[in-house]
C-alpha cells in the first residue's frame, strides 16, 4: 500500500475516465505524480489552487474506493468531480452542464415480492414509488452525534453550500461549446444549470421508460455512475463536495441512437470549462479548515 507524503491542503479534481479530464490535466502545472493502488495522483497547481488530479474509475464501487483511499493519504480541502452524465430533465439538452444541489443513490433498491395484488415490498425506507419490482431505499451511513457504529439511512446527500453558491455566480459568464467539429454541431447553445437533483447508480441507462420514471420520481436533472458514491464518502468524512456533470446523451430519451459517442468529448470539455471557471471564482482560502470539522 503506497504511502503518499503530502502535507499541502489541496482541492481534489476527480473524473471517472481519462477523456473526462484531459482538458483539466492539460491546464494543470503538474509538479509530481505518485501511484496509489495503481492509480496516478497528479499533484500541482490549477487556476491558482493547489490540486491533486486523479481518476475515480468507472461506477460506484471504484468511485467510493478511490475517494476513500485519497482522503486517507492527502489533506483534501474539497472534492470537485468533473464528467459527463445522461440527461433526465426533459427541459435540458445534450451539452448542458448540470451542478445538482444534492445527489441520491437511486439504485440502492429492494426487489419486491410479486403477489396477486402486485409487487409488495417487505420494507421501505423512502417515500419513492417503485419501478416494477424495484423500490428505491436510503443509503446506510453512520449516524452523527450518536454512539459508534450507529447507523441511519439517507437518500439525498447535499453538495457543499459555499461551492454551490460560487457555481451560481459563474452562470452566464461564458459560452459553452456546441460543436465537436465544424460539421458536427448541436442545434442549440448549451447552458449551465445550478441546483436541482442528481442521481447515480451502477448501470448505464439508455431506456426511455426508465428515464421517464427517474424524472417523475426524483426530479433529477442528470444521472451518472459515480457522483453519489463520492458524495457519500465525502459526507462520511465531512469533506466539501460538488460535482459538475455535462450531458453527453439523454439516457434513451431521444429516438436516434445514443449520442454519447458523438458528443461525449464536447460534454467533457464543457464540464471542464465550468470547473476551471469555478476554480477562478473560488477564494484561495476557501475550505481551509475542512478536514478539521
Amino acid at each position: 500500500m503506497a504511502a503518499v507524503r503530502d502535507t499541502t491542503p489541496r482541492v481534489a479534481i476527480m473524473s471517472a475516465f481519462d477523456a473526462e479530464w484531459q482538458a483539466l490535466r492539460a491546464a494543470t502545472a503538474i509538479t509530481r505524480t505518485e501511484v496509489v493502488n495503481n492509480r496516478s495522483y497528479h499533484f500541482g497547481r490549477l487556476r491558482g489552487h493547489d490540486v491533486v488530479l486523479l481518476l475515480s474509475g468507472f461506477s460506484m464501487v471504484n468511485a467510493a474506493m478511490t475517494t476513500q483511499a485519497l482522503l486517507d493519504r492527502v489533506p483534501v480541502r474539497a472534492i470537485v468531480f468533473s464528467g459527463i452524465a445522461g440527461g433526465v430533465n426533459p427541459g435540458l439538452n445534450v451539452g448542458d452542464v448540470t451542478v445538482p444541489a444534492q445527489w441520491g443513490n437511486y439504485q440502492e433498491q429492494l426487489f419486491a415480492r410479486e403477489t396477486p395484488q402486485g409487487f409488495v415490498p417487505s420494507r421501505t425506507t423512502t417515500a419513492f414509488g417503485g419501478y416494477g419490482m424495484m423500490f428505491p431505499q436510503g443509503t446506510s451511513v453512520t449516524a452523527r452525534h450518536a454512539p459508534p457504529d450507529s447507523l441511519e439511512r439517507r437518500f439525498w446527500f447535499p453538495v457543499d453550500s459555499l461551492a454551490l453558491g460560487i457555481a451560481r455566480t459563474i452562470a452566464g459568464r461564458f459560452t459553452l461549446k456546441r460543436c465537436v467539429q465544424a460539421d458536427r454541431c448541436l442545434d442549440h447553445t448549451p447552458k449551465l444549470v445550478v441546483g436541482g437533483n442528481g442521481v447515480s447508480g451502477p448501470t448505464f441507462v439508455d431506456n426511455a421508460a426508465y428515464r421517464e420514471w427517474v424524472w417523475r420520481t426524483f426530479r433529477a436533472d442528470a444521472l451518472d455512475m459515480e457522483s453519489s458514491a463520492v458524495a457519500v464518502v465525502a459526507y462520511e468524512n465531512r469533506v466539501p463536495f460538488i460535482a459538475f456533470r455535462s450531458l453527453s446523451d439523454l439516457a434513451g430519451g431521444n429516438e436516434a441512437p445514443n449520442e454519447a459517442r458523438i458528443f461525449g468529448r464536447l460534454a467533457s470539455e464543457n464540464s471542464a470549462a465550468v470547473v476551471m471557471a469555478f476554480l477562478d471564482a473560488l477564494p484561495r482560502e476557501a475550505f481551509a479548515r475542512a478536514r478539521d470539522r
